[in-house]
């Protein structure tokens, strides 16, 4: 097998689909019985960085988590199944969405519970930043989440720049400060 057939230069956006099931313990939950968010966010990383293990073939990180919405609580005994995969493919990050849903396993009733858009980092083995194959999208559904992301990477990138403009005004003024008596 040549190095193009193990790492292609795109894959498919369902080649890159991932889900996972937990059951919800104990040791999961509040004093209320509900699913911890933090648990619920440690899910969510898990199965977004199974896709982008999928589209990548290499090592990843979790760069960022870009939104999260949590839409009902999560109760003592439930199933979660969390379904994902790439959205978009840049050129060493993707952006994974995932989906949440819980099952009443006494009544077998499944809602939506939760989404989130994360971004993953290809690395290689030295931690340096790697390529990462294009995303091929073949419904509508995949074209609609592959140009929605394009417009959530604008938007983080106008707020990472705005977040850096902001520290560097606040130490001007914090040096400003200290030069006056």
């Amino acid at each position: 097998m040549t190095a193009i057939e193990t790492n292609p230069i795109a894959r498919t956006v369902a080649s890159t689909q991932s889900e996972m099931t937990e059951i919800i313990l104990p040791n999961d939950t509040n004093t209320l019985g509900n699913l911890l968010g933090g648990r619920l966010m440690h899910f969510i990383d898990v199965t977004g960085a199974m896709a982008a293990y999928r589209h990548s073939r290499t090592n990843v990180v979790t760069a960022a988590m870009d939104h999260i919405d949590f839409i009902r609580p999560v109760h003592l005994g439930d199933l979660v199944t969390l379904k994902s995969s790439v959205n978009r493919a840049f050129s060493t990050s993707m952006e994974v969405g995932v989906k949440v849903w819980a099952e009443n396993t006494r009544t077998g009733c499944v809602v939506h519970v939760a989404s989130a858009y994360l971004v993953f980092v290809a690395i290689d083995d030295q931690g340096r930043r790697r390529q990462v194959p294009e995303l091929i999208t073949e419904t509508p559904n995949e074209v609609r989440r592959h140009a929605d992301a394009l417009l959530r990477r604008e938007h983080r990138e106008a707020e990472s720049a705005r977040r850096k403009e902001a520290r560097h005004a606040a130490t001007a003024q914090e040096d400003a400060a200290a030069i006056q008596p």
